[in-house]
C-alpha cells in the first residue's frame, strides 16, 4: 500500500500544458525530485504512518516546513479543509470519508501549487533549498576531488560515484547537489542553488546559474539559468537557456538560445490550448517531451511547444508550436511512424528503449492533434 494517495481537485491539466500531456503532475520533476518522491520522503522521515493508513495529498501541492509541522499533529481521520470547501490533506484509510470536523482551514492564498508550466522554474529556487535539506539530513557528502574550488562547502553535497573535475562551485546563495555517477567536466562554473541528476554530463566550461535543475541522463553545455531540464534531454552546446522548462527526450541544437525578457520589460503572454495567460516579466521556452530544435534556433520569449515537435525555420520561432509540427513556417505534420522511428534512435543514444506504453500515449496524442488540424 502506498504511503501517499495523490488527489487532483486542485489541478487543471490544461494550465500545465505541454507537460500534462505526458506526465502526471505528481511525477513532474522540479527542485531535486518529483512531488511524489518529495511527499513520500516527508512521510517516511517525518510523519506517522500507522498500519493500513495513508496520507491524502493534492498532487500539485508543494510542502513547507509550516505545513509539515501541522501535519505532525494529525491522528487518524484528521484533515485540513481548503476554504471555502473541500478536503485539502487527510490522514486515514484508503476508503476514508473525511466528512467530520476539520482540524483547520487553509485559505487558497496560502497554498503553494504547481499550476502552470512557468511555476516549475519560478518555484525551483525554493524547492532546491527545501529538497537539499530533505535529501542530505543525516548523510555525509563524498569529498570533492583535488583541484575543485568550493565555497560554503557544507552547502555542496556530492554523492559517491560522482566525478567532479576542476570545477568552480559557489554555494553562497544556495546549495548544490551532484548525484551519483554524474560527470562535471573541467572548467564548469556552478552558482547555486543547482541540482545535477544521476548520470548527467556537464561539459567543459559550462556555466550554470541558480536556480537550475539538470535531470538524470541529461547532457548540458553553454549557459543555463533558472531552468529545469527533465531527464534524458540535451542542451549540449553553447547557447543560452534561461527561465525555461525542457521536457524529457528533448534536444537543443548547437547555438540554440531563447529570449526570456521582452524589450519593453512587460509581462510575457503565454498561449496555451486552454487560453491566453500572463507569466510575469521573465519566461523563456516551455518545451514538451520528445521535441528537437535545429542548430541556432532562436526561441521567442514565452514560446510553448507541444510534444514531438521538430523545430526549424527562419528568424525567431512563433510563440506557439503545436505537437507534431515539422518546422514552424508550414502546416506540415510530423509523420507518426517517422516520429516513433526517430525517437527510438534517440533513446538508443542513452542506452534506453521506447516502451509500448510510451508508443500508445504518443499515438493517442498524435491522433488527437491530427483531428484538430483536419
Amino acid at each position: 500500500m502506498r504511503s501517499v494517495i495523490f488527489t487532483h481537485q486542485l489541478y487543471q491539466p490544461g494550465k500545465l500544458f505541454p507537460f500534462s500531456l505526458t506526465t502526471a503532475v505528481e511525477e513532474i520533476p522540479a527542485g531535486m525530485m518529483t512531488n511524489r518522491r518529495r511527499w513520500e520522503l516527508i512521510v517516511e522521515k517525518e510523519l506517522q504512518q500507522g498500519p493500513g493508513l495513508c496520507w491524502f495529498i493534492p498532487a500539485n501541492l508543494l510542502p513547507s516546513r509550516q505545513l509539515i509541522a501541522q501535519l505532525k499533529t494529525f491522528s487518524e481521520g484528521d484533515f485540513l479543509q481548503l476554504d471555502p470547501g473541500g478536503v485539502l490533506i487527510g490522514y486515514g484509510r484508503a476508503e476514508a470519508d473525511f466528512s467530520g470536523t476539520p482540524v483547520g482551514h487553509v485559505p487558497g492564498t496560502d497554498l503553494d501549487l504547481i499550476e502552470y508550466g512557468w511555476d516549475i522554474f519560478e518555484k525551483n529556487a525554493r524547492l532546491l533549498h527545501f529538497d537539499f535539506e530533505l535529501l542530505t539530513a543525516g548523510r555525509q557528502s563524498a569529498p570533492a576531488n583535488e583541484g575543485n574550488r568550493l565555497s560554503t562547502a557544507g552547502a555542496v553535497f556530492i554523492e559517491e560515484g560522482a566525478d567532479v573535475r576542476y570545477a568552480f562551485i559557489n554555494a553562497d546563495e544556495g546549495p548544490v547537489y551532484i548525484s551519483k555517477n554524474a560527470l562535471v567536466m573541467e572548467g564548469t562554473c556552478i552558482r547555486g542553488p543547482v541540482f545535477i541528476g544521476e548520470r548527467a554530463v556537464v561539459k567543459m566550461g559550462t556555466r550554470i546559474y541558480g536556480a537550475s535543475s539538470i535531470g538524470a541522463y541529461c547532457t548540458v553545455g553553454g549557459e543555463i539559468k533558472n531552468s529545469v531540464l527533465f531527464p534524458f534531454s540535451n542542451k549540449a552546446h553553447d547557447g543560452y537557456l534561461g527561465d525555461s522548462v525542457i521536457g524529457s527526450w528533448c534536444n537543443l541544437g548547437a547555438g540554440t538560445s531563447n529570449s526570456n525578457l521582452k524589450n519593453t520589460a512587460g509581462n510575457i503572454r503565454i498561449t496555451l490550448p486552454s487560453g491566453l495567460y500572463r507569466a510575469g516579466m521573465k519566461c523563456g521556452v516551455l518545451m514538451g517531451d520528445y521535441s528537437k530544435a535545429a542548430i541556432n534556433t532562436s526561441f521567442n520569449s514565452g514560446t510553448v511547444t507541444g510534444i514531438c515537435t521538430h523545430i526549424f525555420g527562419a528568424g525567431l520561432t512563433p510563440k506557439w508550436i503545436p505537437s507534431f509540427s515539422w518546422g514552424y513556417n508550414t502546416d506540415t505534420i510530423y509523420d507518426l511512424p517517422k516520429a516513433l522511428e526517430h525517437l527510438e534512435r534517440w533513446m538508443q543514444t542513452k542506452k534506453q528503449t521506447i516502451t509500448e506504453n510510451e508508443k500508445a500515449l504518443i499515438t493517442h496524442i498524435y491522433n488527437q492533434t491530427k483531428t484538430k488540424k483536419s
